[in-house]
């Protein structure tokens, strides 16, 4: 007999709620988590993206919550970016919309001075990035010593994006008795060390481990030479293949995501939307918005998006270029797949980018299936920018580590010589080949001396 949500005895209205969003049975991660949760001891939870790890936390701090009348919050959610702050947000407010509790989500790029008018009627939860939460606190305004538990989500990430200063600082400022509870897709040495220094032996609850891939995701990739013929397939599979409805695409970087969508916008007009750190907050939301309501087809991205965003129904992520940390695939494409849902995940790959498909395999300890590349697809030689880059980067590389010989060795010898620095300096004698400027230098100073 399957576990109901009505089985953990929460309350009628948080019930009433789930009803409405037709949640009615837990996940893994929501059954595993919600008595230990419950009992008050610390929780380090191991779950991979896409397995309800939000909800996991807030039904059984929500049935424990009371309500406090100094205004001061006691429960504090962290999360790495301001698109999560709003997400957890959202889901806590529609939570407690028949409860009496006061949620408040902050993140830096707004006006301090506006959100500190937000605690004007007091705050019960408060869901913020460790930088605007640190901030507040030391302009006192708000205080964190009735914090009763403490909630970091994406801990992993959290750290991998330089968080651990803020945290500590954070750490100082709240009372020592109370409950932490973490959740972490990877179990990094960083996170390690951090349960080790600041969290008393943490109850350890482990849906998969680092690198399983999520098993309702389909993983295909193709081989393909560069940027531009990576675009010439994507614009193939779209064209050709209705069933990519609603796509994530990832690039590796911001530069690439804004080339990428001015050559797709040109192609499919305001199908597209892109969304990385450069575009403005507003920009971000109204993005996710259209992407979530399905006003258009896909949204181009970097890792940004490859963390805890719970956009409902992707039907394809698409690996446009291959990630340089094997765990952040396994974010990537968890994107898709989700309550229940079969997805599909993509990979593009070059021949530069082999190796890192291999990392990936290895992780998962599965293979990604290639597929052969459509015929009608046109193979493109033009390199873009940091193509041509990697070119010149490889020539430079082969020139440090020969030996004698070649006539471009002699030359770039000879240009070294040439910028010795001041007058002393160029009066060198010449040394022969092979011999360097270090044994040039002690010669004449031997000189000097007789």
């Amino acid at each position: 007999m399957k576990l109901t949500f009505a089985d953990f005895e929460l309350p009628e209205r948080i019930l009433d709620v789930l009803a409405d969003l037709n949640l009615f049975e837990p996940t893994p991660i929501q059954e595993k988590s919600f008595r230990p949760i419950l009992s008050g001891r610390d929780i380090m939870g191991i779950a991979q993206t896409g397995t309800g790890k939000t909800l996991a936390y807030l039904l059984p701090v929500l049935k424990g919550w009371a309500y406090n009348k100094t205004g001061n919050p006691t429960v504090l959610i962290l999360v790495p970016t301001r698109e999560l702050v709003v997400q957890v947000t959202q889901i806590l407010e529609n939570l407690t919309q028949n409860l009496t509790a006061r949620v408040i989500g902050i993140y830096g790029g707004k006006n301090i001075n506006t959100q500190k008018l937000l605690f004007n009627e007091g705050c019960d939860i408060l869901v913020g990035t460790p930088g605007r939460v640190m901030d507040l606190a030391i302009d006192n305004a708000i205080s964190l010593k009735e914090v009763q538990k403490l909630i970091i989500d994406e801990f992993d990430e959290m750290l991998n994006l330089g968080f651990r200063p803020q945290l500590t600082h954070i750490f100082e400022m709240m009372r020592p008795k109370r409950q932490n509870i973490l959740f972490s897709a990877t179990m990094t040495e960083a996170v390690d060390a951090m349960l080790e220094e600041y969290f008393a032996s943490p109850v350890e609850i482990s849906l998969a481990k680092s690198g399983t891939p999520l098993e309702k995701i389909h993983q295909s990739a193709y081989s393909v030479v560069n940027f531009n013929t990576k675009f010439n397939l994507l614009l193939h599979l779209l064209k050709t293949q209705e069933e990519l409805s609603k796509v994530l695409v990832f690039t590796n970087n911001k530069k690439h995501a804004d080339l990428l969508f001015t050559k797709i916008e040109e192609a499919l007009p305001e199908r597209f939307d892109v969304i990385h750190s450069n575009k403005s907050q507003n920009y971000r939301l109204r993005a996710l918005e259209k992407f979530e309501t399905e006003v258009i087809r896909g949204l181009i991205t970097t890792d940004i998006m490859a963390r805890g965003l719970d956009i409902s129904n992707i039907t394809h992520v698409i690996n446009f270029e291959i990630p340089e940390v094997p765990e952040q695939y396994i974010h990537r494409i968890g994107r898709t797949g989700r309550a229940d849902k079969d997805g599909k995940a993509i990979s593009f790959v070059t021949k530069k980018e082999e190796p890192l498909l291999l990392e990936i395999e290895v992780l998962m300890n599965k293979e990604v299936a290639m597929e052969p590349l459509p015929s009608e697809v046109k193979i493109d030689p033009k390199k873009i920018a940091s193509e041509e880059d990697e070119v010149k980067m490889k020539n430079a590389h082969t020139v440090k580590i020969t030996e004698g010989g070649g006539a471009f060795h002699e030359k770039k010898e000879k240009n070294r010589k040439i910028n010795l620095g001041g007058p002393s300096k160029r009066k060198v004698p010449k040394s022969k080949p092979g011999a360097n400027r270090a044994q040039a230098k002690a010669k004449s100073k031997a000189k000097r001396k007789k």
